[in-house]
């Protein structure tokens, strides 16, 4: 325990007022609110809050209000009411009491040892229940100095028989005294003796001093350790000291507290005389703040982990302890069924460590332990379909009968059993339905293959598109996937549809189109729309999960259930949890296990209006290879990169051609994947495309020029100087201006912004903020960091639309003094630099003539065209114009422009002042 005098803390203004207050006021009532002014400011535990007193105490007394009260008791109410509330704080109360006599309770130490000891054991009593469970109910906290005198007493009688037992109750629901000394002692007995841990800090105001409470490193007796669980019980009633120990074991994560939120008691309270009259005041005197959570038990109380009447608590304790002591053994068996079952046989050797190292302390229930087991184990393994839950009414899994997908050998039965498993209709359009709501077993559906081909798939063969509606389908058997989807592709090749790996078998199966097919198949090159609903589930949502995986279809509908498939239920034995271990893995033909969760349709919409919507779907799909041919065109006419040009168009018809196209359902989704797969495809992010319903405006006007009175206002916007030290100057302009808005406020920026920096020794060019805008103005701002001869090639531009190469020049004059040659120059760049801005800036530092400082930039153009999409209402944006190094003579505009030294934008600056600090030393050095 460590002991600190504190500063004085006395609001002596407050005091000051109070005296000029009442000085010339005889009456009882203002001399006994100055004397209960003396006593808090001398005793209270909270000095600073205090000075919130002043006003409100001003206002009582010049109010007259409690001038007229004679009645003694109703001035104590009224002064307890008015101390409380200028404070926030229900433990100052005044009192009237004429006839009160001070009781000193004896000191414990003083005591004789065998009133001692008789004390103590009045008020501990322990007891071992069944299952090994201690029992230790202690109702007085005793101090160090007591305890020290007791401690072979303490360890022969209590701690050592504690020591031995499984788990712990702590019964603190009587503990309404006690000494915060003791507090330590306790905490001890359940921690490590290292490292020490600092449990409270306590500062007394009388004497204005603060104590640490530390826990101890050596103590009489055998610890019981930080592994085996302790349960405190509280009660309305426990108070002061037994609220300290219970609100440190349970922040330090060492005990779970049951039972009812504490009383909310204090460190230390006095009842003190005001002044000669009979009137006393109650103070809390010390104050608690927990080093571990910066806040305290005093007034709030303990709250309970678990929330029951006290009266209850030792029952809800045990049945807890019930739970927490099977812990071990379900952890156990989640173990064991893992890995065996877990199809993911990569993941559970992480799944195992992480069992073994979770923190459970804070587990009450069985329910409660399924959450967090479920919770962390999905985290862990990255996968939904592994579940731990909670089933008090044990439910489970029901299992399909076998017998309901036997198929008869019959012919007539046969057919019978196709007419009522499928529907088949032709709808207006000449669009093929069909409805099926099961999947048979796939020998099922050998025998049924000659009667389909004749009920099913003839009457399809010759309609535009088909309709497959699963909003009814719930499932049935994997195996006949692969069946169905082979009559819904191209007989002339061989497809992959998916892979399954069985754990059980431990066995890996690809399945594939059919090797012979009787009758014709509906082939891959006409549409297909699946309808889905939230009532479609497991195999129904495979099937459609692997319409959109191998693109031969569009789902239309509703999310689908997300039903489990291929797992299986473990009941955690002599418990309500249960795991669900799936035992296979669905593998797409991309490679990727589903998950499952629901399979998301490409048009989400109400199950009930799925086929109207087919039907705007399946004329918007008509279009669609126009637009995409419409796109490449535009591409190969205005992209600045012709090469580049013909690739993409060609990409983006081969992928309508293997239907990945498929999922767009509208004009917004088209525009969002025909611009993932422009850039994709050219490697150039500023292609986009996008949805218009009116022809979007030109983004370039003509700059407007400013009049006289604008000039002022521009410059001041757009530019911003300043003199760094070291005769270094800083320049900022976050937009590039037209050359024509240059020309017009010339002479004035010459004066205000440039003479301010011409001169310095090195200058700092920002542009972290600088997004672009006009190129026209980029030759005249690079021509003042070179000298007049000779002129500088500055970069060379390609302009798609006119065909032309234009080398860019430095210019043989310009207004004002140049920078020259041989400054240095630094520019500043971040991811938002763009455009324009990074023309100048890559130009500056392909010529070695600027070192660049900051992120990399955006890669953006000189000119974008925004041009029609065929007659649709989709427009593309095209960079027109390329840009190449002056010394490479390559492209660079895609690619953006790359620091000499890479710092986050915000460190840029102080960078480049760095730099320019250390050149300048060395630069004095030589001197």
């Amino acid at each position: 325990m460590k002991t600190m005098v504190m500063a004085p803390h006395t609001p002596l203004l407050l005091l000051m007022i109070l005296l000029c207050t009442f000085s010339a006021n005889s009456s009882f009532q203002p001399a006994l609110v100055l004397e209960m002014a003396k006593i808090l400011l001398e005793n209270y535990c909270f000095p600073e809050n205090l000075v919130g007193m002043q006003e409100a105490i001003q206002q009582a007394i010049n109010s007259g209000e409690i001038l007229q009260i004679s009645d003694r008791k109703t001035l104590a109410a009224v002064l307890t009411v008015g101390v409380q509330g200028a404070l926030n704080d229900p433990r100052l109360t005044v009192s009237y009491e004429p006839n009160f006599v001070p009781v000193m309770p004896p000191m414990l130490p003083s005591l004789p040892i065998e009133q001692l000891i008789r004390l103590v054991r009045n008020s501990v009593k322990l007891d071992i229940l069944e299952n090994n469970v201690g029992y230790l109910r202690i109702d007085r906290i005793i101090g160090e100095e007591t305890a020290a005198k007791l401690g072979s007493l303490l360890r022969d009688n209590i701690w050592d028989k504690v020591a031995h037992t499984s788990s712990l109750i702590f019964d603190l629901r009587y503990s309404t005294a006690g000494q915060l000394s003791g507090v330590p002692f306790i905490i001890s007995y359940f921690s490590d003796p290292e490292p020490l841990i600092h449990i409270d800090t306590v500062y007394d105001r009388p004497s204005n001093t603060t104590r640490e409470l530390w826990t101890t490193p050596s103590i009489k007796g055998e610890r019981y350790g930080k592994k085996k669980d302790v349960i405190i019980l509280t009660s309305k009633r426990t108070m002061g000291a037994a609220e300290a120990v219970a609100y440190t074991l349970k922040n330090l994560k060492r005990a779970i507290i049951v039972g009812e939120r504490s009383a909310g008691g204090s460190v230390k309270v006095r009842k003190i005389r005001i002044g000669e009259s009979d009137f006393y005041i109650t103070v809390p005197v010390a104050r608690s703040v927990s080093p571990i959570t910066g806040q305290s038990w005093e007034v709030s109380g303990v709250s309970p982990t678990v929330n029951v009447i006290a009266k209850e608590a030792i029952t809800k304790a045990k049945s807890l302890l019930a739970v927490r002591s099977a812990i071990p053994k379900v952890l156990q068996s989640i173990s064991n069924i893992i890995g065996r079952w877990y199809a993911f046989t990569d993941r559970v050797p992480a799944l195992l460590q992480h069992l073994k190292s979770t923190d459970l302390f804070s587990v009450t229930s069985e329910e409660d332990l399924a959450v967090r087991l479920n919770q962390d184990l999905q985290t862990v393994s990255e996968d939904p379909r592994l579940i731990i839950k909670y089933m008090q009414n044990n439910s489970a899994i029901v299992e399909e009968d076998p017998e309901l997908y036997k198929v008869p050998d019959d012919p007539e039965l046969l057919r019978a059993l196709v007419d009522t498993t499928f529907k088949v209709e032709i709808l207006p359009g000449n669009t093929g339905y069909l409805r099926f709501d099961k999947f048979l077993e796939l020998s099922a559906l050998t025998k049924l293959e000659k009667v389909m081909a004749k009920k099913v798939w003839e009457p399809l063969k010759d309609t535009n598109n088909l309709i497959i509606d699963l909003r009814y389908n719930t499932g049935g058997w994997s195996a006949s996937l692969a069946f169905i989807l082979s009559y819904l592709q191209d007989t002339s090749q061989k497809h992959h549809f998916f892979t399954v790996y069985d754990r059980i078998q431990n066995t890996t199966t690809e399945h594939g189109s059919l090797p012979q097919i009787t009758g014709l198949t509906y082939g891959s090159k006409r549409g297909v729309y699946l309808l889905t609903s939230y009532y479609t589930a497991s195999v129904g949502e495979e099937f459609a999960y692997l319409i959109q995986s191998l693109h031969r279809g569009t789902v239309i509908g509703e999310i689908t259930s997300g039903t489990l498939m291929h797992s299986k239920m473990f009941q955690i034995e002599g418990t309500d949890l249960a795991i669900i271990v799936p035992f296979i893995n669905f593998i797409d033909n991309n490679g990727e296990c589903w998950l499952g969760g629901g399979v998301v349709p490409d048009a989400i919409v109400l199950a009930e209006e799925a086929v109207d919507h087919v039907h705007e779907i399946t004329d918007f799909h008509q279009g669609l290879r126009s637009l995409i041919e419409g796109t490449g065109e535009l591409l190969e006419k205005h992209y600045a990169i012709h090469e580049v040009a013909l690739k993409v168009g060609k990409i983006l018809l081969s992928k309508w051609a293997e239907g990945l196209y498929r999922s767009a359902v509208d004009f917004e989704s088209l525009a969002s994947q025909l611009t993932a797969d422009l850039q994709e495809a050219s490697g150039d992010h500023r292609l986009h495309v996008f949805h218009c319903d009116v022809e979007p405006e030109s983004l370039h006007d003509i700059a407007k020029i400013p009049t006289a009175e604008e000039v002022g206002y521009i410059i001041d916007a757009l530019f911003k100087t300043e003199l760094l030290p070291g005769n270094v100057g800083y320049l900022r302009f976050d937009m590039m201006a037209d050359i024509e808005v240059l020309k017009a406020i010339g002479p004035q920026l010459i004066k205000s912004v440039w003479s301010k920096i011409v001169n310095t020794d090195a200058l700092i060019i920002d542009m972290r903020y600088n997004t672009g805008g006009y190129s026209t103005a980029i030759p005249l701002l690079c021509t003042y960091f070179f000298d007049a001869e000779p002129l500088r090639h500055l970069y060379t531009v390609y302009d798609s639309t006119s065909t032309a190469m234009t080398e860019i020049m430095t210019l043989p004059q310009v207004r004002g003094q140049r920078y020259g040659s041989s400054k240095d120059v630094y520019i500043l760049t971040s991811h938002m630099t763009g455009s324009a801005a990074e023309v100048f800036t890559r130009t500056l530092k392909d010529l070695n003539r600027a070192t660049i400082i900051g992120e990399p930039t955006i890669g953006g153009s000189l000119s974008s065209g925004t041009y029609q999409i065929r007659d649709s209402v989709l427009y593309a944006s095209i960079p027109n114009q390329a840009v190449l190094s002056a010394i490479t003579g390559k492209v660079w505009s895609v690619s953006g422009v790359e620091p000499h030294v890479i710092a986050h934008a915000s460190d840029a600056l102080h960078v480049a002042q760095t730099l320019t600090e250390a050149k300048l030393l060395k630069s004095e050095q030589r001197k």
